[in-house]
Formats: structure tokens, C-alpha cells, sequence
């Protein structure tokens, strides 16, 4: 799945592109270093094939980047789950917990936690949690609409 740097950046692209472009200085200032270092970073990760890169230009996931990114952010809210719903751990905890775990789990873990906790479909924020390819994706949970 590529090294915890590049799995960083993929998920922080992953995350600015829902909302937006995901331009060097946007993932710079989420990922806390400098415009250099995130312009060389991804360069790197274009020259993977798993984002295209043109100087100046919103930076936009491949599709084999999507897929690795999407497993990445999978792993972090099932963790997030886990921490939060089996361990106890405060919400205010789980992310900065998660981002220290989700590194280190293996596939099979991963898929262990995921049956344990019922497969599920969101995260303790709402999110939605990616499925595997061979589970359909869940539709996106619908807000309520506020009278008034």
C-alpha cells in the first residue's frame, strides 16, 4: 500500500477533493510541512500513476490512487469504531489514536474488526466508511431537514 507518508497524503487528497481542489498548498497546510515538500511528494505519487500532478492544477487521485486511499481511510474509521465503541476511548481521542494504528494493521485485522463490529457502514462522525469491492457501497445517510 505504498509507505505511511504516501498513504498520508493519499488520504488528505482524498479528503480536500470531496470538498474541493486538492491543490499542493491545501495539502501542505492539512498535512503540516512545507509547499516544496508537497509538490515533491506528489510528483512522487504521479510518477506511481496514482494521482495526476500538472504544475499550478487542482491534484486529482487516479483511479488506482482512489482505490488505495479509499482503503486507507477505510482502515482509519473502522478503527475509529473500534477505539470508540469496544475500548471506550473518547471521540475526542479516537482520530489521533487511529492515525497511529492505521499503519500498522494488517488486511486480515482489519477484516476481523469489520466482522466484530458488524460491518458497519458509518463512522462515530457520520462518515461513511468505504466498502470492499465486494461489498456495494452503502447510499449516503440522509439529513433531516430542519423545519423553521
Amino acid at each position: 500500500m505504498g509507505s505511511q507518508a504516501e498513504q498520508d497524503y493519499l488520504k488528505v487528497i482524498y479528503a480536500l477533493s470531496r470538498n474541493g481542489p486538492a491543490t499542493t498548498g491545501a495539502i501542505a497546510q492539512r498535512l503540516g510541512v512545507s509547499q516544496p515538500s508537497a509538490t515533491n511528494m506528489v510528483k512522487r505519487l504521479a510518477r506511481q500513476g496514482l494521482v495526476t500532478y500538472a504544475p499550478y492544477r487542482a491534484v486529482t487521485l487516479t483511479a488506482e490512487g482512489r482505490t488505495v486511499a479509499s482503503a486507507v481511510v477505510r482502515r482509519h474509521r473502522i478503527l475509529e469504531l473500534y477505539l470508540e465503541s469496544v475500548l471506550g476511548i473518547g471521540r475526542e481521542r479516537i482520530h489521533e489514536e487511529a492515525e497511529r494504528l492505521e499503519h500498522a494493521v494488517s488486511d486480515e485485522v482489519e477484516a476481523r474488526l469489520d466482522e466484530l463490529l458488524g460491518f458497519p457502514t458509518v463512522d462515530p462522525h457520520g462518515e461513511l466508511i468505504p466498502q470492499p469491492k465486494e461489498r456495494p457501497e452503502p447510499a449516503a445517510p440522509r439529513r433531516r431537514r430542519q423545519h423553521g
